[in-house]
């Protein structure tokens, strides 16, 4: 076959067509959802709170495209709601035994400790499952053994390093997680490095070191001064000021750097792959003004912060999506309850992706 020949096969074979991710949504129509809901719920003693966290969602996923194409969150606010009635109950017997019953209360932590990975894994299970894209579902395919070495004994066992192992632990975490995905019949496979871990968290932990330094400088300096000397609480909301900075800009920082290595390494095969450029200046800039404007605004601000780093999230994130894509087959998986998530949620079990 000659050279020519090659070059016609190859321009003939369909090539990916990239999309920027859009998000649609505004800070005003979402401040109007999201007022309501906060009333409802306080109206309901918090019964409502299931219809809000399903109208937050369905928001979210609806002003989302990609290509055109709109996410679906297929959750029904029953669901949600028999889950938190579950989950509330288990929290309760907790309380109350810890209170009462001290032994029936370390008992209950003791089996808490083996039902984590499970309820991780169901968490990550109900949210895939309810989430849609162009008639196809999202599905996870974890296991109990893999979620409890990765979560649970890999992390204890990273005590006797003094830590130092945590960022391959927590790259072990990463890719157990978006490893286990599926598109339908569609694997999600990711290749991530553990040195791009250390590397991360060494530009956090310089970052914490730098910001430290800087709190220290100017709290001897601040505190030299009489008037200061002699304000204590505005020499302490000052330091904790300082110490909130640190905690955004590092917590900013691990999260733009994390998101852009696993995008730009995640793929599901002939259908599509990622790509993601979120500045880390940009992000911890965006990380910190949100809180702050929370805090200042008593939490009114809340609706603009999100909607503000969902845009930005979006425009940062882009999918090439292959011609393949179209004969994705959606498989048929059980109902899937929502009692982990919302365990999840009550005993503050992070489960989010990326």
């Amino acid at each position: 076959m000659d050279l020519q020949s090659v070059n016609h096969i190859e321009n003939a074979a369909p090539k990916a067509q990239r999309h920027t991710v859009q998000f649609s949504g505004d800070a005003a129509s979402y401040f109007s959802l999201w007022a309501v809901n906060i009333l409802f719920t306080i109206l309901t003693l918090g019964i409502y709170s299931a219809w809000a966290t399903v109208r937050n969602k369905q928001y979210f996923y609806g002003h989302t495209s990609i290509d055109g194409h709109r996410f679906d969150y297929l959750a029904t606010p029953i669901q949600i709601l028999k889950g938190r009635i579950l989950a509330a109950m288990c929290f309760t017997f907790y309380i109350v035994s810890s209170s009462y019953f001290p032994l029936i209360a370390a008992l209950f932590l003791f089996i808490w400790m083996f039902a984590v990975p499970w309820v991780i894994n169901q968490g990550l299970r109900f949210n895939l499952r309810m989430t849609r894209y162009r008639n196809v579902q999202f599905s996870f395919a974890g296991n109990y053994k893999d979620a409890f070495i990765n979560f649970i004994v890999l992390p204890f066992l990273s005590i006797f390093t003094l830590y130092l192992a945590m960022p391959w632990v927590l790259k072990r975490i990463d890719t157990y997680i978006h490893n286990n995905i599926f598109y339908g019949d569609k694997k999600l496979t990711v290749q991530l490095t553990t040195s791009e871990y250390f590397r991360i968290a060494f530009a956090c932990l310089f970052t914490v070191v730098g910001v430290a330094i800087v709190i220290g400088v100017f709290t001897v300096v601040l505190g030299s001064i009489d008037d200061l000397a002699q304000q204590p609480q505005l020499l302490g909301g000052i330091i904790v000021l300082f110490n909130f900075l640190m905690i955004t800009v590092v917590a900013g920082m691990y999260q733009a750097m994390i998101r852009n290595h696993i995008f730009n390494n995640a793929q599901f095969e002939q259908v599509a792959r990622f790509e993601s450029n979120l500045a880390t200046v940009d992000y911890v800039v965006l990380v910190f003004t949100n809180a702050l404007a929370i805090v200042c605004s008593l939490g009114l601000a809340l609706p603009w912060a999100k909607v503000r780093k969902a845009k930005m999230l979006a425009a940062a994130t882009s999918v090439c999506v292959y011609p393949s894509a179209e004969h994705v087959i959606n498989v048929q998986l059980e109902s899937q309850s929502s009692f982990a998530e919302e365990a999840a949620n009550v005993f503050d079990i992070d489960i989010s992706l990326t």
